[in-house]
């Protein structure tokens, strides 16, 4: 996968399958307008379709994760009707949904500051690991605006109560935060941060590509719901449908035969 020598996002995928997209505009701390929008929906939506794809890391380079919304592109928005900036703000809608329902896992690689959107982008990520200096902040009610985009996000991820006190306040916040209020999973040292996203990455190709994607789906699907008999009917339904498809019975001969199942050696994916 390419990019054009415009694009601040591109996108590397590796001999095991791990794609890479990279935030790469460091002299504006990765923050993002339209046009970035737009390239990270078209990487997202090219490893969506992409089944030797088997891990997604969203990373970034310089100092910052993002800055979030860059200055330019809010002036201009602030220069659009009502039209343009309802077509304008779905088109962020609609990249952080595309992220957050790939089919394969995500991670979220924070090596640095993350504000506004950005938070949005973590939130929308399987798997979230900071460095223990970045900062975060849900900046939005500071310049008049408010979270909207991102909100069912950042919601979902942190919980309504502390998403009450940091959309109100603006406050940012240091990585050991960002972890109690799950906004991240871990946080590490600097000099960390990669070995843990290596740990990572490892732990995931073990697993089942197709297991993978719908235990994804299954979480989205029934997360909030009351146990009832649709709900055992279908999660019934769908073990049963994974046990028989090839990739289950080869997980479940492999582990019979005590051998690692074929996803795992590259011999079958």
């Amino acid at each position: 996968m390419t990019t054009n020598k415009q694009s601040f996002v591109s996108c590397t995928i590796d001999a095991q399958g791990v794609a890479r997209v990279s935030l790469d505009r460091p002299e504006k701390h990765n923050a993002f307008d339209d046009a970035m929008i737009a390239d990270m929906q078209m990487h997202f939506d090219a490893l969506a379709t992409r089944k030797d794809v088997r891990v997604v890391v969203l990373q970034a380079e310089g100092k910052s994760f993002s800055a979030g919304g860059d200055l330019a592109w809010m002036q201009r928005m602030a220069e659009y009707d009502y039209g343009h900036n309802l077509d304008d703000a779905r088109a962020l809608a609609t990249m952080l949904q595309t992220l957050k329902t790939l089919p394969q896992p995500t991670i979220a690689r924070v090596q640095g500051n993350a504000f506004g959107g950005a938070v949005g982008l973590i939130s929308c990520c399987d798997i979230a690991i900071a460095t223990r200096t970045a900062l975060f902040g849900l900046t939005e009610t500071r310049i008049g605006l408010i979270p909207a985009a991102i909100g069912p996000h950042v919601i979902e991820a942190i919980g309504p109560r502390w998403a009450r006190r940091l959309f109100l306040t603006a406050e940012r916040f240091d990585a050991t935060r960002a972890e109690n209020i799950q906004l991240v999973h871990e946080c590490c040292e600097a000099d960390a941060l990669d070995s843990r996203i290596d740990d990572i990455v490892e732990a995931l190709l073990l697993n089942g590509p197709e297991a993978l994607g719908a235990a994804k789906l299954l979480i989205r699907d029934i997360a909030g719901k009351a146990v009832d008999a649709q709900m055992i009917d279908d999660t019934s339904a769908r073990i049963a449908h994974i046990r028989v498809s090839r990739e289950g019975q080869e997980g479940l001969q492999a582990f019979l035969q005590k051998r690692p199942p074929g996803w795992a050696t590259g011999s079958n994916s």
